[in-house]
């Protein structure tokens, strides 16, 4: 049913929902548009209404290739909306979804047009601070790129920066996408360009891995993990685009690469993955509870999907959630000590296609299989020593004196 959105647009059809509002097809006075319509206690927010108007300049004046423009902001009544740009195709957790992972040339040119764009926010002082997948946009109708890839443009700049205000989230909350957040954002520090190229980075081997590096279980497990724990390396993959990767994954924002060289470094790449497949690796489990046992996939329920389980989560009283990839997560800053707490500091290894899974049925007729296999060696071994001996014995025996048998003096007449 449409509705109108200020003096100007009209909504017309419902295109997606998010944590932070609802995206509309909706027409203008230039045409078709996108809008975004906040949620109502968003919009009845005074304190988040001001910082929308203040931000109004900053977001209509970022205009590039590879970012989706903000054509203006609605303040009206219970309506506080956001009007771009209409892209026609589909957003890249979609196609993530469909595919589970993407050849690397195609991962590789998706990621530097969203890089370009976010140098070009980061030059016009935007941070966007919620990158991934489900805010990328894939446009259809644009040519096509390396590996067969569409334009990429990142979408949504503004939305963290108004909904964190410091009445909302004070010193002590965390406003985010768990699987994606920057170390010094887990630690409370001041957002700024360094956490987009350490999101797109996890964006990148996400692509590339079909799971994120330190991603799985409960949100605080994936917090602790981005403070503490190195990333697993990718088999498969040029060596200079993994050291790109760790370079942006590096725990010192300052170690990190600009948004304008990660571009240009990516495109230097393309050659390196032109034709190769996607990788086949499987994605690691996440550590169980101390005090619970794994449930494997065969003890599961007909029908039922395996819920893989995290570290006892930093926030007390959370409960674990079928996807940790909720935008604007509200989360307490854990203190160093938790941070501390339980960690290995050692990452999560991906199996190699095949593998069993640890703790599966699979798994353990494995180990039992190899337990039997080196017991019966254990067991032959033993027994040939123990013929070796025996045999050994009875030739000593066949030659032996009766004096040398008994081993005992003759008698003194």
């Amino acid at each position: 049913m449409a509705r109108k959105i200020g003096s100007r647009y009209t909504a017309n059809q419902i295109l997606g929902r998010g944590s932070a509002g609802t995206v509309w097809l909706g027409e203008g006075p230039e045409g078709p548009v996108a809008i975004k319509l906040l949620r109502e206690d968003l919009a009845s927010d005074q304190e988040l209404v001001g910082r929308f108007v203040q931000e109004r300049t900053a977001l209509l004046g970022l205009e590039h290739p590879n970012v989706v423009s903000v054509r203006d902001l609605v303040v009206d009544g219970n309506d506080l909306a956001l009007v771009m740009d209409l892209v026609r195709g589909t957003d890249l957790r979609t196609r993530l979804d469909r595919e589970r992972r993407l050849a690397p040339e195609a991962a590789v040119a998706i990621v530097a047009d969203v890089a370009d764009g976010l140098a070009a926010a980061h030059a016009a002082g935007v941070v966007h601070r919620d990158v991934k997948p489900e805010n990328v946009l894939l446009d259809m109708q644009g040519p096509l790129g390396p590996g067969g890839s569409h334009p990429a443009l990142l979408t949504d700049f503004g939305v963290a920066k108004l909904i964190d205000s410091p009445r909302r989230t004070r010193a002590t909350k965390i406003i985010g996408t768990p699987d994606y957040l920057a170390p010094e954002i887990v630690e409370g520090l001041p957002p700024r360009a360094a956490v987009d190229i350490y999101a797109l980075a996890t964006v990148l081997y996400e692509l590339l891995a079909g799971f994120t590096p330190f991603g799985g279980g409960h949100p605080g497990a994936v917090l602790r993990r981005h403070v503490t724990e190195a990333v697993a390396p990718l088999p498969g993959i040029p060596d200079e685009l993994w050291q790109m990767i760790v370079q942006c994954l590096a725990k010192a924002p300052a170690s990190r690469l600009r948004g304008s060289e990660l571009g240009v470094r990516l495109r230097e790449l393309l050659p390196l993955v032109a034709g190769m497949p996607p990788l086949d690796v499987d994605e690691p489990d996440s550590e169980p509870a101390e005090d619970e046992a794994p449930v494997t996939e065969e003890a599961a329920p007909a029908g039922e999907r395996v819920r893989r389980r995290g570290a006892v989560p930093l926030v007390p009283g959370a409960k674990p959630a079928d996807s940790n990839r909720d935008t604007h997560t509200s989360m307490r800053v854990p203190g160093p000590d938790e941070l501390a707490g339980g960690a290995r500091g050692t990452a999560r290894v991906p199996r190699a296609a095949g593998a069993p899974r640890p703790g599966s049925a699979r798994h353990r007729a494995v180990t039992r299989r190899r337990r039997v296999a080196v017991g019966a060696a254990a067991v032959a071994l033993v027994a040939a020593a123990g013929v070796g001996a025996w045999l050994a014995t009875s030739e000593d025996d066949a030659g032996a004196t009766p004096q040398d048998t008994n081993n005992t003096a003759p008698a003194t007449p």
